[in-house]
């Protein structure tokens, strides 16, 4: 029998589920790896841009700081699903896999996944002090901002994550932060010309969350939120979200022209490609409940081939530049 939210508000549990064992497979699970694209593409954008502006980069401190972005992306996840269990949110009828859901259908104690958060969460905490000794304040500065985030956007008594700005803070700190604090782990200073670049990024990771909130309108008015979909109704959500979707596709495409009209032509082709793979279905789907697996695969989809066309493009024009 598994633990049940009101159980675990009311601590009426039984004792063998009290010591509900935290094994690797419910911690993965947990982490939600599926997800860190989010956090991995800025990551690896962040990382070729400081290469290419010939910052002081190592590979040992590219891979701490690709970890620590990871890390970060895993304690959002892991409290994300603590917070939705507690507050009784998550329940096995919102058409959500297992394997995304493990408070849900396990016997998993739900403190245990929040002691798990925490030391996700902490070890990221860790790696950034170490590039705060070697670079100064500038990395642990965007690190709070970013820790801050991670903790708000699920706890608290207005969550970020049940309020209509959801989308943007979620948008703006993965997808433009992460970056921003890893030229700021790398040169001590904050860059903050790196930014306009990280638009594409930006617009992608929010539409991972307006995804989700579209598609659950209706558990999230039931549940209390006041998210931007809930705001705006099913129908205008989600006209809003394929103008969003079509902006998106555009940031990528002038992300593309912005490194030359080499790159913009071989942008136009990537993103024809990529429209038909994974963003034609965001186009045309209706974001509802009962396609909600689905939907938020291919929204992850379409986030991975969109950041790889903005990465490879960069990457590749830098090196043409340089010796080229």
């Amino acid at each position: 029998m598994n633990i049940t939210a009101a159980q675990y508000r009311k601590g009426k549990l039984p004792e063998e589920e009290r010591r509900g064992r935290l094994t690797a497979r419910m911690a993965v699970g947990l982490a939600a790896p599926h997800t860190f694209p989010a956090s991995a593409g800025p990551a690896i954008f962040g990382l070729v841009y400081c290469a290419s502006r010939g910052f002081p980069l190592t590979l040992p401190a590219a891979a701490a700081l690709f970890a620590a972005c990871l890390l970060m992306q895993a304690a959002v996840n892991t409290f994300n699903d603590y917070i939705d269990f507690v507050k009784g949110t998550d329940t096995a009828e919102d058409q959500v896999e297992e394997s995304d859901s493990i408070l849900v259908y396990s016997d998993l104690a739900p403190s245990r996944a929040l002691a798990l958060g925490i030391v996700f969460l902490a070890a990221a905490a860790v790696i950034g002090c170490i590039f705060a000794v070697l670079r100064g304040p500038a990395p642990i500065l965007v690190g709070i901002v970013g820790a801050l985030a991670v903790v708000l956007y699920s706890a608290g008594p207005l969550p970020v994550s049940s309020l209509p700005l959801g989308e943007l803070v979620s948008g703006t700190v993965m997808g433009g932060l992460i970056p921003l604090g890893i030229t700021a782990a790398v040169t001590g200073e904050i860059h903050p010309e790196i930014l306009p670049w990280c638009i594409p990024f930006i617009l992608g990771i929010g539409l991972i969350m307006m995804t989700n909130n579209t598609c659950d309108i209706e558990k999230d008015l039931r549940a209390g939120r006041r998210t931007l979909s809930c705001l705006l109704g099913r129908e205008r959500a989600v006209i809003l979200y394929r103008v969003l979707v079509a902006i998106w596709m555009a940031a990528i495409v002038l992300f593309a022209f912005s490194l030359g009209p080499a790159a913009g032509a071989a942008g136009v082709l990537l993103m024809a490609a990529a429209y038909r793979s994974a963003f034609r279905f965001l186009l045309r789907s209706p974001v509802s409940q009962e396609t909600r697996i689905l939907q938020m695969k291919g929204i992850l989809k379409a986030n991975v081939q969109g950041m790889a066309i903005c990465i490879l493009l960069f990457a590749g024009t830098a090196i043409f530049r340089m010796y080229g």
